[in-house]
């Protein structure tokens, strides 16, 4: 019996405790496309399968079956396998469907109380980063942070977020709007934005307002392009910040799972 029919079979054996039953067989095969969505370049048939820890006798059955379906295409010249059309086909129809910020606000509800303080989501508006959803979390913050407001770029972390990760040109822009024309200049401004690339993460402690610290981190598409910002807000005596905080972690591990549902590739 191959590995086909005894997946069939164990799926249609109703006294199997296990739920909800699959498919073991397009679970293993399923391993090399993973392998080439994760490193986005054609691989011999040797690499391909040693990365997705299998022998490349078990493996070639199932890219003959992928090519097929058009999940998978040999180049002719050099018998190197990558992503075929109806992968390509997926992932766009996928893009199209997604909704980055219908994702983040069903998010801020259990990340404000993993975190314990006030959370939100931002986007780049007219005017700069935007507000457009506050959860407020169990530790109240008495802050005129609403829907629609417009963050510094100079002076918080959502805006230094957008500002370390978003065009040059619109950062300069936003910047001079607000009375920092030049900024991005300014080398110990710089060496903050160098630090929020480094980290994933922003952070400012009485910048803006005396006694309320925040952090933020960034959210990217499948094209590598920041389209929102998660942020945390609470008071300087007790939220702790900093890249290694337990809430900068939260941030992160949030923001990194919505990369990865809106097609962000993942990390090897």
């Amino acid at each position: 019996m191959d590995d086909l029919s005894r997946d069939l079979a164990s799926a249609d054996d109703e006294d199997s405790p296990r739920a909800p039953r699959g498919i073991q067989s397009v679970e293993v095969g399923g391993q090399l496309l993973k392998v080439l969505a994760r490193t986005g370049r054609r691989m011999a048939l040797k690499d391909l399968a040693r990365a997705a820890d299998m022998t490349p006798a078990k493996a070639h059955p199932y890219l003959v079956s992928f090519g097929k379906l058009g999940l998978i295409e040999q180049d002719a010249v050099s018998g190197h396998y990558g992503l075929g059309p109806l992968a390509m086909q997926l992932g766009l129809i996928s893009l199209q469907q997604v909704d980055p910020v219908r994702l983040a606000i069903a998010e801020l509800p259990a990340l404000a109380q993993r975190i314990g303080y006030t959370v939100s989501a931002s986007v780049w508006g007219d005017s700069g980063p935007t507000i457009i959803r506050v959860e407020e979390g169990p530790t109240a913050v008495y802050v005129a942070m609403r829907h629609g407001t417009t963050a510094s770029v100079r002076h918080t972390a959502t805006g230094k977020v957008f500002a370390a990760f978003g065009p040059r040109e619109r950062t300069e822009a936003a910047l001079a709007a607000d009375g920092h024309a030049g900024a991005l200049d300014d080398p110990a401004f710089a060496a903050e934005l160098d630090a929020v690339r480094t980290h994933q993460v922003a952070e400012v402690t009485d910048q803006l307002l005396p006694g309320i610290s925040a952090l933020a981190t960034p959210v990217f598409d499948g094209f590598g392009q920041l389209v929102l910002c998660l942020a945390v807000i609470g008071p300087s005596a007790t939220l702790r910040t900093g890249p290694d905080s337990a809430a900068a972690g939260h941030l992160r591990d949030t923001a990194r799972s919505l990369s990865q549902r809106l097609g962000a590739p993942t990390s090897a």
